[in-house]
């Protein structure tokens, strides 16, 4: 039987097993939505923004191990689109976008609504095509879910024209596809791995630097068993959190640019490094000659192989998938008599630094900390939460007091540092989770980005929380101009915010202000409490307040800007110092 091009993409994603497109209607891909009208395998959701369709599949991904979808029309419907792909190409999502052409002979005339979407996204997908040939239709489409899925992950872009949905033609989904050009290394060199294990047994400071890449590779159970098997400490990068259990005594917290104290130190004075699916990129290490002024070797582990070695240079460098290669690591180790590394002296250390906690606080009864409501949050949650967030201060906030114990339930931009991901995120996430708390932490900034999706939420019924931390400010932008440009607050103050509380009610959900600290506790177990409502807290949170330890641009890890309670406070005990060489 002979399908239009249309139904032939709506049977490819029902043989995908696709529950959720995520999409906006427009003339290019009429077509295919009147296929989707006539089909009940999977179900559309129609947003208000393109740029939400993307995020939204794109956190339906994340929380998931399903491959998210977002349809949209040719033209400013395509380019809507851009901003949502690069975020997840960024963070290697893996993402199936299919968008929306005028007709196969009006392209290159400057047709309506038309644009090179195949150009647009070269630099921002793992893969583009563009379907010309209705007979090539299923079987592009199996290719993009592949290529979507396998090796680094990311989004893939099929471009289809109007007239190719319209034509008819039989209907075969093949079952696999072989590409002579992309065959991703799955398993890690076996010499290799054996080297990077015995230079684990041989260590005196060892470090897990655990990355995105663990995460999206489903490698959390091979990390905990490996850095228990062996006793080491852990650190954790914001893509990477909930790989390692934020709450175990193993785990120094996430390091970086806004890393703590103890997981910094450690990172820049330990002596050999296992870094599991992550890019020693600029907001974790920031200058590569610092990182490296302090001697060590290092293990990288990763599937991409131009992730290795791309800003540092390393010793034992393995391409393979992350849970087989921590597999085969695990093995050897099992199979031998040999023993963990001899490390109490370097624990003594890092407990020196761990002492002073570096995210302490001072909290107020009179106005309300950021960091009190989110270390409200988890513990009211027991970090059993999906938590999404924006891009500022309240993400650092988040990332630093909601100690993750599983991986897949911190949802964020974190390449590309996406304001406006964070509402449309914890939709796709309820939908992939419908029983689960999600919560939206965001600021009063961000959250207007894309703040018309609470009216998707109203009409597909998905209650999440949204917790806003409203300082008023730009805040991240706000804290650099104290610091960098002599609080000279150029365009960074909110000025003309609306009610928060009546624009929920507005769009039918349930607003709540809350000006006290001593109401923070209560505001948010009423908004758990609402299983079935969308809940926003607009929390009116401590103007000044700013996000520590941070290192500045051009700085070592160990070049902190410390809290209050730490700039005067000799963190590392003498005895300490001297055992190691005055490490600090």
């Amino acid at each position: 039987m002979e399908l239009t091009g249309a139904e032939i993409i709506t049977r490819c994603l029902q043989d995908e097993g696709v529950e959720y497109v995520f999409g906006y209607p427009g003339g290019a891909v009429l077509e295919i939505y009147d296929a989707i009208f006539r089909q009940d395998k999977f179900r559309h959701v129609l947003v208000r923004h393109e740029q939400a369709a993307v995020h939204a599949a794109d956190a339906y991904s994340r929380s998931s191990n399903k491959i998210g979808v977002a349809l949209v029309t040719s033209g400013p419907g395509a380019t809507n689109a851009i901003t949502g792909i690069a975020t997840a190409y960024m963070d290697s999502i893996p993402m199936v976008v299919l968008s929306g052409q005028v007709p196969t002979p009006a392209i290159g005339l400057d047709a309506f609504q038309e644009v090179d979407m195949v150009g647009i996204t070269r630099p921002c997908v793992k893969h583009n095509f563009l379907v010309k040939d209705i007979s090539q239709l299923a079987e592009t489409i199996k290719k993009a879910f592949y290529i979507a899925s396998t090796g680094r992950p990311g989004p893939v872009v099929v471009d289809i024209p109007k007239d190719v949905t319209q034509r008819k033609h039989a209907y075969h989904y093949p079952a696999s596809v072989n590409m002579r050009s992309y065959n991703p290394i799955i398993k890690g060199h076996p010499g290799q791995i054996k080297k990077a294990v015995q230079l684990l047994l041989d260590a005196k400071r060892p470090l897990i630097y655990v990355g995105g890449g663990a995460v999206q590779g489903n490698a959390s159970d091979e990390v905990v068993a490996l850095a228990r098997m062996l006793g080491v400490p852990v650190t954790n990068t914001l893509m990477g959190l909930g790989a390692y259990p934020g709450n175990d005594p193993q785990c120094v917290g996430m390091l970086g640019m806004h890393g703590t104290y103890e997981a910094n130190m450690t990172m820049q004075n330990c002596d050999v490094l296992l870094a599991v699916g992550a890019r020693f990129d600029d907001r974790v290490i920031s200058v590569p000659q610092n990182f490296l002024s302090s001697p060590k070797k290092i293990i990288h582990v990763d599937i991409d192989p131009s992730s290795i070695a791309k800003r540092v240079k390393v010793d034992i460098p393995i391409v393979g998938n992350v849970k087989d290669v921590l597999g085969e690591m695990l093995s050897i180790l099992r199979q031998s008599d040999a023993q963990a590394p001899e490390i109490s002296a370097w624990w003594k250390q890092i407990e020196a630094w761990r002492a002073p906690n570096s995210l302490a606080f001072e909290n107020s009864t009179e106005i309300i900390k950021p960091q009190y409501v989110v270390q409200t949050l988890w513990e009211l949650t027991g970090g059993e939460a999906f938590v999404t967030s924006d891009v500022g201060q309240h993400q650092m906030w988040a990332a630093q007091y909601y100690k993750f114990p599983k991986p897949k339930r911190w949802i964020n931009s974190g390449g590309l540092g996406t304001m406006g991901f964070g509402l449309p995120a914890a939709m796709g996430v309820k939908l992939a989770h419908p029983d689960a708390d999600v919560c939206c932490i965001t600021g009063e900034a961000s959250i207007q980005m894309n703040i018309q999706e609470l009216s998707t939420c109203k009409q597909y019924h998905l209650p999440v929380k949204i917790i806003s931390l409203n300082n008023r400010y730009l805040g991240m932008v706000r804290q650099w101009q104290e610091f960098f440009y002599g609080n000279r607050y150029s365009e960074s103050y909110m000025d003309a915010l609306p009610d928060f509380v009546k624009l929920a009610e507005a769009y039918g959900h349930v607003g709540l202000r809350i000006e006290k600290p001593a109401d923070v506790e209560g505001a948010l177990r009423e908004a758990l409490s609402l299983k079935d409502r969308t809940v926003f807290l607009d929390f009116l949170t401590d103007q000044s307040e700013n996000v520590f330890p941070m290192v500045q641009n051009g700085k070592g890890l160990s070049q902190m800007d410390l809290p209050p309670h730490m700039r005067n406070l000799q963190v590392v005990p003498p005895q300490v110092q001297r055992d190691y060489g005055n490490l600090c």
